[in-house]
């Protein structure tokens, strides 16, 4: 069966079905890792996103319950160039396409994703469309010029827990990420996690840190929060927009200076807001397992995993107030902030990997240590 992705902007690329029948609209934004398609998929971060794989063989190694990063995929659409028709892996249950169409994921395979990558990289992501059921150029493009928008949109509401719940769980295997550090800290923490589009791989390694985690809301209030007395507050990633999230930037703000605070992603964005930041709109964003940040500090470079179009606007923030800690090394943009006079931290990448390096796993043992008291700042 023939697809088709209709951009905004007046490209068409034509290929095949892959996954599941309809339509879906969404921002074609790029990833380049060459694993890890599954954890890609259930990041609640893609949200809103049309997302095509760079590597051109994917599937190879099915799919499997344990690598699954929430409790469905979020992705809006797959793109990609050559499927692989019959997965080869011992822990593989199912292969890619059946389980794209068992969740509903429109895909489409067969498609030069070498000139759709570089159009994203020249012209900036756009608003696509993808379909298997309306093979029409004229009004595919049609479509994809009316399709929502990521900016000023709160995605955050969509994807977040409805309740509050509790999570226990570290690694479940041997396959697992280890975080690269000295060992547990001794004693338990409780961590209340905000959930703006949390990974489940951010609550293992919060939980192998030694915390006892419960995640609330993103809609959760200080009030609330601190209510439950926790020894600290962790700021989960998201999708979309951060300055469209702002009943989560007044609660950080009313965080701040009361508890030691880390954040990731989303959090990042949310915590700089709630110092008085910007946030800039990326041309195409950083997506892959294979981006380089250096630690200003100590000049060390770690290889991270990073999913954002958004970035923190380093100059418009306090430098009175805030340090930043960290550089993107393609774009020098900020990659970690860390507060002055509070033990309050933040990445802009994902230390807990999935997919991806685990170059960057201790910051979740030095917040363990903060909560221990073993250290005021990151």
């Amino acid at each position: 069966m023939q697809a088709k992705l209709a951009l905004e902007d007046g490209r068409v690329f034509t290929g095949k079905a892959f996954g599941a029948e309809g339509e879906r609209s969404g921002e074609v934004v790029f990833n380049t890792s060459m694993t890890g398609y599954q954890e890609i998929l259930t990041d609640p971060s893609y949200a809103g996103q049309i997302v095509t794989m760079t590597f051109p063989l994917i599937g190879r190694v099915g799919v499997n319950e344990e690598d699954e990063e929430s409790a469905r995929p979020w992705a809006e659409g797959f793109v990609l160039r050559e499927p692989t028709r019959v997965p080869s892996n011992f822990r593989a249950s199912g292969s890619l396409e059946d389980y794209l169409k068992k969740n509903g994921i429109v895909g489409i395979r067969d498609v030069d994703t070498r000139a759709l990558t570089r159009h994203i990289r020249l012209e900036g992501a756009v608003i696509g469309v993808i379909s298997t059921i309306d093979l029409d150029d004229t009004s595919l493009l049609e479509k994809a010029r009316n399709a929502p928008r990521l900016v000023n949109r709160d995605l955050v509401a969509e994807v977040t827990t409805a309740r509050n719940y509790d999570w226990r769980e570290g690694f479940i295997s041997e396959f697992s990420a280890r975080p690269q550090s000295d060992g547990r800290p001794n004693g338990l923490f409780r961590v209340v996690a905000i959930d703006y589009g949390t990974k489940y791989n951010i609550l293992r390694h919060l939980a192998e840190a030694g915390c006892e985690v419960t995640v609330v809301p993103a809609s959760a209030t200080a009030e609330e929060i601190l209510a439950a007395n926790p020894d600290g507050v962790f700021l989960s990633n998201g999708p979309g927009d951060p300055t469209a999230v702002g009943y989560a930037v007044e609660t950080i703000r009313n965080l701040i200076g009361k508890k030691p605070i880390f954040g990731i992603c989303m959090g990042h964005e949310l915590l700089a807001l709630a110092l008085g930041g910007e946030i800039i709109k990326l041309k195409f964003g950083h997506r892959g397992g294979n981006q380089p940040v250096m630690d200003l500090a100590s000049r060390a470079i770690e290889i991270t995993s990073q999913n954002h179009g958004f970035a923190v606007d380093a100059h418009s923030l306090d430098p009175d107030v805030v340090e930043v800690t960290h550089v993107n090394l393609n774009d020098d943009t900020c990659e970690g902030l860390r507060m002055k006079h509070h033990p309050v931290f933040s990445v802009q990448y994902h230390p807990e990997a999935s997919p991806g390096p685990h170059d960057a796993a201790h910051h979740f043992n030095k917040f363990a240590e903060v909560l221990a008291g073993k250290r005021r700042w990151w």
